[in-house]
């Protein structure tokens, strides 16, 4: 039995909820679910795996399972060794004072060949920044592994020549983000990147085509749990916003105009409606947008679906 196949158990325990005995172990959440209703009955399973047998300590090393996982977020992908700066052993006993120059050059090397090439070391210095990048937005790891993909893709097809490496690690962050449907704007990316705005969003749109990424442009509903959750605002709020935005985009309000803008007069007309009122320029602040924006699109929105605010 392997990780990614789900064995029958023996009919022995039974769904609490529906009385089958149907019940499928699956390994790779770890939980037990019954198959026909869809209770997860128990969790936290640990796949004990084929038995195996080792006779020595390479062949135990060879079959063992452990050990990190391997990710796109780091040039040569989590898999080469590295030599601890504690001048211990594998026992945990201090190593002589003769023998620690010859530790020390060992190790100088281990760094030095990590890098071998000028691919290796482009790769390492942005996949630091992606990551660096990332942290100070707040991204989750799947973003993160997306935007190494795209990277790497992009120094395989060369696109790196003539770019600034920020420029396009800023731009592979981007498009992950679109791509895992994590919307930032490219002001939130501009702000952490150490290259400009335009820079980022030329070289973006240059890479979706040599890529061929396909990416559906951002709706206004993805912006709204994250704006109403900096403001503080409750989830009746954002189920308001989120009925708002509906019947604009029945109205064909939403389009042509910006996703963010959009998003901030919903929740600006909803927090009214809710009395939990906040003013246009913490609304803006939060969207990244002007006042303005806020003011026009909350009137259109008013006027065309009749809504009464009482300002």
């Amino acid at each position: 039995m392997t990780k990614k196949e789900s064995a029958y158990v023996e009919e022995v325990i039974k769904c609490p909820e529906c009385n089958s005995a149907h019940l499928v172990r699956d390994y790779e959440r770890g939980e037990l679910v019954c198959e026909d209703c869809g209770l997860v009955i128990n969790e936290g399973f640990i796949d004990q795996g084929p038995e195996w047998r080792a006779f020595d300590s390479e062949q135990g090393a060879r079959r063992s399972r452990t050990g990190a996982p391997m990710t796109y977020t780091i040039h040569d992908k989590g898999l080469s060794t590295e030599i601890g700066w504690k001048n211990k052993d594998s026992y945990g006993k201090s190593i002589p004072t003769k023998n620690r120059a010859q530790l020390y050059r060992l190790r100088k090397w281990q760094r030095r060949i990590r890098i071998s090439n000028a691919t290796e070391r482009n790769l390492a210095f942005a996949l630091s920044e992606l990551d660096r990048m990332a942290s100070a937005i707040g991204l989750p790891r799947n973003v993160r592994e997306t935007a190494a993909m795209i990277y790497r893709k992009a120094v395989t097809k060369n696109l790196i020549r003539g770019r600034s490496i920020e420029g396009v690690a800023a731009a592979a962050l981007y498009g992950a983000c679109r791509q895992c449907n994590v919307p930032r704007t490219l002001d939130e990316i501009a702000s952490t990147s150490r290259v400009s705005r335009k820079e980022i969003g030329r070289t973006y749109r240059f890479m979706t085509r040599e890529l061929k990424l396909k990416l559906t442009p951002t709706a206004p509903e993805d912006y709204i749990s994250r704006f109403c959750s900096e403001l503080k605002l409750s989830g009746d709020v954002q189920m308001k916003a989120n009925e708002i935005l509906k019947l604009a985009a029945e109205k064909e309000l939403t389009s042509g105009r910006g996703p963010t803008g959009v998003a901030a007069a919903a929740i600006y007309v909803s927090s009214i409606i809710c009395n939990e009122r906040k003013t246009q320029r913490e609304v803006a602040d939060v969207a990244g947008v002007t006042e303005v924006t806020i003011r026009n699109r909350y009137k259109e929105i008013t006027e065309k679906l009749n809504i009464n605010v009482i300002l």
